[in-house]
């Protein structure tokens, strides 16, 4: 049988102290990063993620930089993008990024691509949005062919053609882990599935056991392409944080998702968040991992029985009004607690 992974995904949020006011430099807060990736590889996580985003509230424009950082601090935990926006990347820099990461890491790097939840990155790199999902299909293409071949010939729409062109370094992993990060659209589902590729579905409101349809459309899609189901392993991206109680954990993590999903909310036209609502979601049927070790645990129980099986839970702890002592605590109690009774 084959354990459950549990991690960590990290979008690198600027943070203001919640005790001072005061907002951490950004040279301190990539420190702290590094000192939060190490902490989880010390205390046994399986996984962690670093996201890709191109505003002001996030560091983590360039993951592959933060990610080549954290593999030389640890030994053991495996480390990934989450996701890496592959529309708005050239595939052939992203796989060759990502196998130097391979290689650093001795062989402990997956790659998640997705589309992405930001625009931000299309106008940044002369994109039209209106291709959002035709150059993601079409990079994803050309990624899984360089995967597979050291030599290509190949054509498309929205890059220069490749004519027998050897693409280098080659990673360590073979074949390298590629996984394909989604929301809540069926036909993402269905593409990964028959690609035969691992799955991360984000999870960021609602219940977990409404994406169980979802899942099982991602299996069959997979099997009747004729994947094994070693393949079509199945991961969450949740938001999460472990304290010592449940309210702990609630009042702490609060004030900082409270802020973020104001300004989401401002820019996309949804009312302010409100503490009812965070609440209901930190509840047992809800989709945020949050409270003490116990419940987390739990629920992570939980939430694999609904979904039939999960190979990895991440907790997305990203919050700009968490502090450092509090995360680095946070993940302590992850590793050393949740993480053994969840598995």
């Amino acid at each position: 049988m084959v354990l459950m992974q549990i991690g960590i995904d990290s979008f690198v949020s600027t943070v203001t102290d919640p005790t001072t006011g005061v907002d951490i430099s950004p040279v301190q807060r990539v420190e702290h990063l590094l000192e939060e990736v190490q902490r989880a590889d010390e205390v046994g996580l399986d996984s962690y993620g670093i996201g890709e985003h191109h505003r002001p509230e996030y560091l983590d424009s360039a993951p592959a930089v933060l990610l080549a950082a954290a593999a030389a601090r640890t030994t053991q935990i495996r480390l990934n993008s989450a996701v890496a926006v592959l529309s708005a990347s050239d595939p052939v820099r992203l796989f060759q990024e990502f196998a130097t990461l391979d290689l650093i890491s001795k062989g402990r790097i997956d790659l998640v691509v997705g589309r992405g939840s930001f625009t931000e990155s299309f106008p940044l790199f002369g994109l039209d949005l209106a291709d959002y999902d035709e150059l993601f299909a079409e990079k994803l293409d050309l990624l899984l062919r360089l995967r597979d071949s050291e030599r290509i010939t190949w054509s498309g729409k929205h890059r220069a053609p490749l004519r027998d062109q050897g693409v280098y370094p080659r990673p360590l992993q073979d074949p390298f882990p590629i996984w394909v990060g989604v929301g809540g659209t069926p036909q993402s589902f269905v593409r990964a599935g028959l690609l035969g590729l691992p799955l991360m579905v984000a999870i960021i409101g609602g219940q977990p056991a409404r994406f169980a349809p979802l899942v099982d459309l991602y299996r069959r899609a997979g099997a009747e392409a004729g994947h094994s189901p070693e393949q079509l392993k199945v991961g969450l991206h949740c938001f999460g944080y472990v304290g010592d109680t449940d309210q702990q954990a609630r009042d702490t993590f609060y004030p900082g998702w409270a802020q973020m999903f104001t300004k989401i909310g401002r820019e996309r036209g949804f009312g302010p968040p409100v503490r009812a609502q965070y609440d209901e979601m930190c509840g047992p049927g809800g989709a945020f991992l949050i409270g003490s070790p116990d419940t987390v645990a739990a629920k992570i129980r939980q939430i694999d029985e609904d979904l039939g099986g999960i190979a990895r839970m991440s907790l997305q702890m990203t919050n700009v009004r968490l502090a450092h002592d509090d995360l680095l605590h946070g993940i302590e109690l992850l590793g050393t607690e949740v993480a053994p009774k969840a598995r």
